[in-house]
């Protein structure tokens, strides 16, 4: 690793750590020309799947787009960023573990859908409304009576 201070090509590793949740490792580097010090973090680079559409078209999976759908539907709900930022992290861990080289769009609106059940009973209302195209309001009961008894009596745990 290239020192960051003076350029030399020579470092050398004086503690290694592991960060977030366990997927990522926090080295601590000591420059053996300057003595300067500097953190270093390694992760492992993944292959996500690639998302196949409703239409049979096929992109690569984008995370800010996923964290656009979320965000959108959570919008002006008091959700704590931290709590996204989970979800956001098990959805995409989760098609990680699928092992698939592709995964339908459709898969990945179903585990946003139960994040968001989770998360904000609107923000789950609002998601699954665009996702499934409501187009009228027995849909949207239908929706609401499914969610009332998946969560009886606990109420919104944001």
């Amino acid at each position: 690793m290239r020192c960051p201070f003076c350029q030399a090509q020579d470092t050398r590793v004086i503690d290694s750590r592991l960060g977030r949740e366990g997927d990522q490792v926090r080295r601590r580097r000591e420059c053996t020309s300057c003595g300067e010090r500097f953190t270093t973090f390694e992760v492992a680079e993944l292959m996500l799947p690639r998302m196949v559409k409703q239409d049979g078209t096929r992109e690569p999976f984008d995370e800010r787009k996923l964290r656009t759908g979320m965000l959108r539907a959570l919008e002006k709900r008091p959700v704590d960023t931290d709590r996204v930022e989970a979800s956001l992290h098990r959805i995409t861990k989760r098609l990680r573990s699928q092992g698939e080289r592709e995964v339908p769009t459709r898969q990945l609106g179903e585990w946003v859908m139960e994040e968001l059940r989770e998360l904000d009973q609107v923000a789950f209302v609002r998601f699954a409304s665009v996702y499934r195209s409501f187009e009228d309001v027995s849909a949207f009961r239908e929706v609401i009576e499914g969610l009332e008894k998946h969560t009886p009596g606990s109420g919104d745990r944001s």
